[in-house]
């Protein structure tokens, strides 16, 4: 008979580096999980449930380019509880994932609380998701998710073009990169990173609630990145709009003016 999974317990628990909150989700339902006072993975019990819009976005775009039996092999970058990890699981079952994430007592914790899949479908890696990064076989992954904060913000050695390369390198002839930015209403932080992706990749897009290309409101800006062609056509189009939270994609020379004016970000410069 296989043994019941327990129930996480809500509740404050120390980790490496903090403060980790664990908090049952009245309205959502499942579990959100807080790091050092930040909103950091909200999980559900139905993996294909993602209450995170900019998830959500990240998911629209890899299932607008990978049909459901791909043996897609995805690295996160960031792994927190896992969310995204879980979503591929169940639509791509022959994935591959590796989730990195530098907390080793959150990672415990999240392996403990959760149901994710076992190793080899999903390991969960322990250390600095730039070292990873740069130690991995190159070519060897066809998405890698970049989804890493310190607060409310990407840690600046994983914004730079030397780590984009690294990526780049990393994936596949023509693979996906997907990177979460946080920012505020001046979208400053948006147009560095959309300058520094679009001087390593071929083609950049830009998918976010339109409140926030015009400034309205601070949140989240999902960048994708490619050698292969990368569009906005209509079926991805559609599925962003009809999202509980509508966005917008930028792709083409749209997407590579948006950064134009900024300088491109270098480890020289830190």
């Amino acid at each position: 008979m296989a043994r019941t999974r327990p129930q996480p317990i809500a509740g404050r628990y120390d980790i490496d580096g903090g403060i980790a909150e664990l908090a049952p989700d009245p309205v959502a339902g499942g579990w959100l999980l807080t790091i050092n006072g930040t909103h950091s993975s909200h999980i559900h019990p139905d993996p294909t449930l993602l209450d995170f819009e900019y998830l959500r976005q990240m998911a629209a775009v890899i299932e607008d380019r990978y049909p459901s039996q791909t043996r897609l092999r995805v690295v996160h970058l960031g792994g927190a509880a896992c969310a995204l990890a879980r979503y591929l699981a169940v639509r791509y079952p022959d994935a591959r994932q590796v989730a990195v994430e530098i907390d080793a007592e959150l990672a415990r914790l999240v392996r403990e609380w959760f149901d994710l899949p076992r190793s080899p479908l999903l390991r969960i890696r322990v250390g600095d998701a730039r070292a990873v990064t740069e130690s991995l076989h190159p070519g060897s992954r066809d998405v890698v998710v970049r989804d890493a904060f310190v607060g409310n913000r990407t840690p600046v050695h994983l914004t730079t073009r030397e780590f984009t390369s690294s990526v780049h390198e990393l994936l596949t002839p023509g693979g996906l990169y997907l990177a979460n930015c946080g920012d505020g209403r001046a979208l400053d932080g948006v147009r560095a990173e959309a300058a520094t992706i679009a001087s390593v990749f071929a083609n950049v897009m830009l998918i976010a609630d339109p409140a926030m290309f015009k400034g309205r409101r601070t949140g989240n800006v999902v960048l994708a990145a490619s050698d292969a062609p990368l569009k906005a056509y209509a079926a991805l189009t559609r599925r962003l709009l009809s999202d509980p939270l509508p966005a917008r994609a930028i792709d083409g020379d749209a997407a590579r003016v948006f950064g134009s004016q900024v300088r491109v970000d270098e480890d020289s410069a830190r």
